[in-house]
């Protein structure tokens, strides 16, 4: 009998696999950005701080000739890497519609309305301490929600969360990023330059014909998504990273053979490799090679653009482009007058926005529709989970930063609502963990409480 577990080099154990499973572990990228939050704080508050600081106000120019653009670094991750990091939101938002959580409208009703309590109470609390002026501007900021660090807070609490948590919490924050989405798109906007614009959706028109026509090469999209649609609507005033959401839309999600077809075909080439002639070499024949490249083509056939892509990029977005971002926007000097940012109403908006608005719009809203009738909460969701979602919906760190330099030209007040954000968030993710911890139990005590939440199989990672 031969043994199928594939041979192990030194590189695949000491490299290759623990790095693969450090990439797949869900709360990796919650620590991961946390880690990078971290590390900008201390170099802002280091003899280095000036270099820091200075560092993202390189300048970079890409074009030629009259066909010139010209940002500094800290620009270029803000409307270009961030860009990346919303095309993936895009993909996620729209598998969800098609076949996950929000494709089921009863399902969706709770966490969906959930997300608009937490988006609109925060504005509402934020406008009573702000109500005029340019700091009024600044409403978006508490709105939004980091679903990595919001996530990857509640993964730390193993399989003694309920299913129906993490489901709720997923959904809650993908509405929530839809609701960001659409909050920059039509009141974070700039001048709009039409001719740009219209240039813009043009160039989506082609991607959307070409995913009628049939067209799954990711390159395809790639060329026509950052050299038509993201280029234009840089240039256009509207922000880049709507462009990054439209183009992930126009990402096909249909597989060209369905699972009985692949099945039967995967059946057949195997059958075929088994009886292929083996050369008795460490390389394979070319029969053998040749049957090994329609197996690959058959499984890719097998699967959605649309989820290969986000499979792909997920990684690079919350282990580069995400970090990246915590480093160039999350930079404050401390100072003994630090303490004085408690006193402007920019802080306190963003702060009782986020710690009590999210919270509260999230229950509010949630009860009732409860109340009404209009949902039902399951069965293992009690009401010290509901609130300890809520304070992790309160977690706005990177969408909240991304929306706050959107928000205020003026540097001074970007930092009083970083401020806000960081000692916000950071109350509100241990609030939300002790509550659902003290809320649950360990697995092993499990089976003496039939009131206890049902183990998820499998362990925490694959639960959402």
């Amino acid at each position: 009998m031969t043994d199928s577990t594939p041979r192990k080099d030194p590189i695949d154990r000491w490299l290759v696999t623990p790095m693969q499973r450090f990439l797949s572990h869900s709360s990796m990228s919650g620590m991961v950005l946390f880690s990078a939050a971290i590390i900008a704080l201390i170099l802002s508050n280091s003899p280095w701080s000036g270099a820091f600081h200075r560092f993202w106000e390189i300048k970079f120019t890409i074009g030629f000739g009259h066909w010139q653009l010209s940002k500094n670094l800290h620009h270029w991750i803000n409307d270009g890497l961030m860009a990346l990091f919303f095309f993936v939101v895009g993909l996620e938002l729209k598998r969800e519609m098609i076949s996950g959580e929000l494709s089921r409208p009863r399902n969706a009703i709770l966490p969906v309305m959930a997300a608009m309590g937490g988006m609109l109470v925060p504005a509402g609390l934020y406008f009573l301490v702000n109500p005029a002026g340019d700091a009024a501007s600044g409403w978006g900021i508490p709105m939004a929600t980091d679903i990595a660090f919001a996530l990857g807070i509640l993964y730390l609490l193993g399989d003694r969360v309920p299913v129906s948590l993490k489901i709720f919490l997923t959904a809650l924050a993908i509405a929530d990023d839809l609701g960001a989405v659409l909050v920059i798109a039509f009141f974070y906007t700039s001048t709009i330059d039409l001719p740009s614009l219209v240039t813009g959706l043009g160039f989506l028109c082609v991607l959307i014909i070409g995913n009628r026509l049939g067209i799954r090469n990711a390159l395809f999209y790639g060329i026509v998504g950052i050299g038509g649609v993201w280029l234009a609507f840089l240039l256009s005033g509207v922000h880049a990273t709507i462009a990054a959401v439209l183009a992930a839309f126009t990402i096909p999600a249909r597989v060209k053979y369905d699972e009985e077809t692949c099945t039967s075909k995967l059946a057949d080439l195997c059958v075929r490799f088994r009886n292929a002639c083996p050369n008795n070499f460490p390389t394979v024949t070319t029969e053998q090679l040749l049957i090994l490249k329609e197996i690959r083509t058959v499984s890719k056939l097998a699967q959605t653009p649309l989820q290969r892509l986000e499979h792909a990029l997920h990684p690079l977005v919350a282990f580069v482009v995400m970090p990246i971002f915590a480093l160039a926007n999350t930079g404050m000097t401390f100072s003994s007058h630090s303490l004085t940012l408690f006193a402007s109403p920019i802080t306190q908006g963003v702060f009782l926005g986020l710690l009590l608005g999210k919270m509260l719009g999230v229950v509010g809203f949630v009860a009732l529709f409860v109340r009404l009738k209009w949902a039902v909460l399951p069965e293992d969701f009690t009401g010290s989970l509901l609130i300890g979602a809520g304070f992790l919906a309160g977690v706005g760190f990177t969408m909240s930063l991304f929306i706050s330099e959107l928000a205020f030209t003026s540097p001074a007040f970007v930092e009083e609502a970083k401020f806000g954000i960081l000692i916000a968030s950071s109350v509100s993710g241990i609030l939300g963990y002790f509550i659902i911890r003290n809320a649950t139990k360990p697995a092993e005590l499990r089976h003496v409480d039939d009131r206890c939440f049902p183990l998820v199989e499998g362990g925490s990672d694959d639960a959402a």
